[in-house]
C-alpha cells in the first residue's frame, strides 16, 4: 500500500462552500473561512485540507458555471500554497445527489445529470489539474447499495474525462453506505496508479453522533462516553438502530472498543490498498461537540494510533462549527491535545 504523500493528516473545511443551509451567499463565503483561518490550520501541524464543495456554488443546473464561486476556491488554494498546505477538492453535492437527502438521488439514473457532473469535472480539471498540491475527490458519500453499479460506471466515465485533461492528478473515489469500508470492496479496479480509495469513520455512531438532531433514531438526550465494552456498544446500537449497523462491529472479536478495534475495522481497507498498491484515505472522522471531552480525547487517541500503525492518511471533520468544530468553545480545554492526535 502506497503512502498518500503530502496528504497524510489533514482537516476538513466543512460548512464553507458546502452544507451552507440557508447561507449560499457571498456574505457567508467571504466570512466563514478567511486567510487567517488557513494560517491557523497550518499551525495545527496538518499537511492538507479537504475542501467540500457543493456543485451549486460553482455550477448552475443547466451546466453553466458560476465564476464568483470559483473565486473562493482560487482564494483557498492561494492561501494554502502560501502556508505550505495541500488541498483536496471534494465534490460534496452533485446536481441530483447529496448524501443526506434520500429523495434527492436522481443523479444515478438520469444521464443528463451525469453529463452535468462530467462537465463540472472537466472544468475543474482545466482550472486545477496537473498540480501536485491539488487532489480531486469525485463525490462525497454515495449512499444506497442500489447505486453501486451506476456509481462504478459514472466514476469510470469521470476519471476518463479528467485524464484527457489532467493525466497525473490524483483522484479519490469512495463507495456506498456513506463511504464505508465495505463500500470500498464494491469499487471497480483502479483506473491507474493515481487513484486513491477512501472511506469515512464515525464509529461507534452512538458515541460520535450522540444527541445529533439529524439522527432520528437516537434520542436527543442520549449520552455515553468512550471507551467501553464492545457488548455494551453493540447492545446500544441494536436498541436504537436495529440491525442496520451490525457491520459497524462486524464480529471483530475485541472485548473493548479501542485501538485494536479500529485496526480490525480498517483491515479490509488496508487489504484493498495492498492488493492494488494504492493509497487509502479516511476523508472524514470525528466526534460531535455534545460528547464529553475526556471521551473525545480517548476516541481520537485510539483512532489515531490505528491510522498511524496501518499507514492510513486522513482528514478530521471539521475545522469549525458544523457540530464538530475543532476551534469551537466545546473543545477549548482539550484543543492542544486534540491537534496532536490528528
Amino acid at each position: 500500500m502506497r503512502e498518500f504523500t503530502g496528504f497524510v493528516k489533514g482537516i476538513n473545511l466543512g460548512g464553507w462552500l458546502s452544507q451552507c443551509r440557508d447561507n449560499y451567499n457571498e456574505e457567508h463565503y467571504n466570512s466563514f473561512i478567511t486567510e487567517k483561518d488557513i494560517e491557523r490550520v497550518a499551525s495545527m501541524g496538518v499537511d492538507h485540507v479537504r475542501l467540500p464543495i457543493d456543485y451549486n456554488v460553482i455550477q448552475n443546473d443547466d451546466g453553466s458555471f458560476i465564476e464568483s464561486g470559483f473565486k473562493h476556491i482560487d482564494d483557498c488554494i492561494r492561501w494554502c500554497e502560501k502556508n505550505g498546505i495541500n488541498i483536496i477538492l471534494d465534490l460534496h453535492k452533485a446536481c441530483g445527489f447529496i448524501f443526506d437527502d434520500a429523495d434527492y438521488c436522481h443523479f444515478f439514473s438520469d444521464e443528463h445529470l451525469q453529463d452535468i457532473f462530467i462537465l463540472l469535472w472537466e472544468e475543474l480539471s482545466r482550472r486545477y489539474g496537473n498540480r501536485e498540491n491539488i487532489v480531486f475527490e469525485l463525490l462525497n458519500e454515495v449512499t444506497e447499495e442500489r447505486f453501486t453499479q451506476p456509481w462504478n460506471r459514472i466514476a469510470d466515465r469521470a476519471v476518463k474525462a479528467i485524464r484527457k485533461i489532467a493525466a497525473d492528478t490524483k483522484i479519490i473515489i469512495g463507495g456506498i453506505y456513506n463511504g464505508s469500508v465495505y463500500g470500498m470492496t464494491l469499487l471497480e479496479k483502479p483506473y491507474d496508479e493515481n487513484i486513491v480509495f477512501t472511506f469515512h469513520c464515525y464509529s461507534p455512531l452512538a458515541f460520535t453522533h450522540q444527541g445529533a438532531y439529524w439522527v432520528d433514531r437516537l434520542p436527543r438526550d442520549f449520552r455515553m462516553t468512550y471507551p467501553g465494552k464492545t457488548e455494551d456498544f453493540n447492545r446500544i446500537s441494536k436498541t436504537y438502530f436495529g440491525n442496520d449497523f451490525d457491520n459497524e462491529y462486524a464480529n471483530l472479536g475485541e472485548e473493548y472498543i479501542n485501538e485494536k478495534y479500529f485496526e480490525k475495522l480498517f483491515s479490509t481497507a488496508v487489504q484493498i490498498g495492498e492488493k492494488y498498491n494504492i493509497p487509502i484515505y479516511c476523508g472524514e472522522y470525528g466526534v460531535i461537540d455534545l460528547a464529553d471531552p475526556e471521551g473525545t480525547v480517548n476516541w481520537y487517541r485510539d483512532i489515531n494510533k490505528a491510522f498511524v500503525n496501518l499507514g492510513i492518511a486522513r482528514a478530521a471533520w471539521t475545522y469549525k462549527k458544523m457540530d464538530f468544530g475543532f476551534i469551537d468553545e466545546h473543545y477549548k480545554d482539550i484543543y492542544d491535545e486534540l491537534i496532536k492526535l490528528l
